[in-house]
């Protein structure tokens, strides 16, 4: 839950939500790292998703991300849940759309809060929340030639 903020310091200068985008060009920790950095921030937790080279016992060549155009109107409700959940210093949520290769960076994620347990609850509930209730979905396509549909 939001504390009471007590010392000026505590008090954000600024709308905490601080980048959010869904984006088809390669994503980037240190702009997501350098987006949540705040001095009053005493813990900032990070969340990078890759491309992995399985999934359910299948090996996976590519993969492709698409979104609804009400995507990134989604991912801001998400982000404003959290904001008003957690004492939030700065958030930061990126998720990338387009083909993908294995190793590449699908979505990125930050929260800094004035202590460590909060800005790891935080973040886990953005990531959490981000993949079920923002309107993205990806397409697997696998070594031995099939693919599916996840989230859909």
């Amino acid at each position: 839950m939001a504390s009471t903020h007590s010392h000026p310091g505590e008090r954000a200068a600024q709308d905490p939500i601080r980048l959010l985008a869904i984006r088809d060009t390669p994503l980037s920790v240190d702009e997501v790292f350098r987006a949540v950095g705040d001095d009053a921030a005493g813990g900032t937790a990070l969340f990078v998703g890759t491309v992995r080279n399985h999934d359910g016992g299948a090996d996976v060549d590519t993969l492709g991300y698409s979104s609804h155009p009400t995507a990134e109107t989604e991912l801001r409700r998400v982000a404003e849940k959290i904001v008003a959940e957690y004492p939030v210093r700065a958030l930061a949520a990126v998720h990338r759309v387009g083909d993908l290769a294995v190793g590449d960076l699908a979505v990125v994620v930050a929260v800094s809060c004035p202590h460590r347990g909060e800005a790891f609850e935080a973040c886990r509930k953005l990531i959490d929340n981000l993949k079920n209730e923002v309107p993205i979905w990806k397409h697997q396509k696998f070594s031995d030639g099939t693919e599916e549909w996840v989230g859909v």
